[in-house]
């Protein structure tokens, strides 16, 4: 069985074959420049809306967001007719993925120049043969994977309700490629998250982003 690792890598491989369909079956990639590249080591917020920072597990990150919706706009681009967003998503304590009940769905969303790419449930709950929380990554809403499917990391601590405990964040790479040709990009992310049997919302479940990458592309 393939690695989630290199399953990964061949979904971007996948992606770019089918976004050179869109101009032709023959299309091969002629340019890939890395036009963004922001690991928020350097405390860079710059064309952020709604941005901050924060420590986690001794690196700055960008959130914590719960609720929320963040923008980054991404002028001046260089000639291109594809674009490509990787982020580093860590998704912090108790997620609940795809239940419709008190606790969920757990949503998490990702759009770019109004083209919602990804929407997406989540789930960081242990998994039994008698009680399990299915999310919808690594597809689109609804379907239905074991907690932490595709995951880059699962073992790492919660940043609140979980602070002490092992394996209540997930780390997950997320790549996109879109066709685009506009010389600005708009790249927003956000949640839809339901807790009402928490005291603590906010504690309960949250969301941060460790890195995000953004290319152009030329196809032909």
């Amino acid at each position: 069985m393939l690695s989630f690792s290199i399953k990964n890598k061949l979904v971007s491989l996948l992606q770019i074959i089918f976004v050179g369909c869109w101009f032709s079956c023959e299309t091969r990639l002629q340019e890939e420049v890395k036009i963004y590249d922001n690991d928020f080591s350097q405390s860079d917020l710059s064309n952020f809306e709604s941005g901050r920072l924060f420590d986690f597990n001794g690196d700055t990150v960008l959130g914590y967001f719960h609720n929320e919706e963040i923008l980054l706009n991404l002028p001046d681009l260089p000639a291109h007719n594809a674009i490509k967003v990787t982020i580093d998503l860590l998704l912090h304590d108790s997620w609940d993925g795809n239940p419709d009940n008190i606790g969920g769905p757990d949503f998490w969303y990702m759009q770019l120049n109004g083209q919602e790419v990804l929407r997406t449930t989540f789930s960081n709950s242990p998994c039994e043969s008698t009680y399990c929380l299915y999310q919808s990554y690594p597809d689109n809403y609804p379907r239905f994977y074991e907690p932490k499917t595709a995951a880059e990391s699962s073992d790492l601590p919660g940043r609140c309700q979980y602070q002490n405990s092992l394996g209540w964040t997930s780390r997950y790479q997320i790549t996109k490629i879109i066709s685009h040709s506009a010389s600005n990009l708009e790249i927003v992310c956000g949640d839809e998250l339901k807790q009402e049997n928490a005291a603590g919302p906010v504690c309960d479940e949250s969301w941060s982003i460790a890195r995000i990458q953004v290319s152009t592309m030329t196809l032909n």
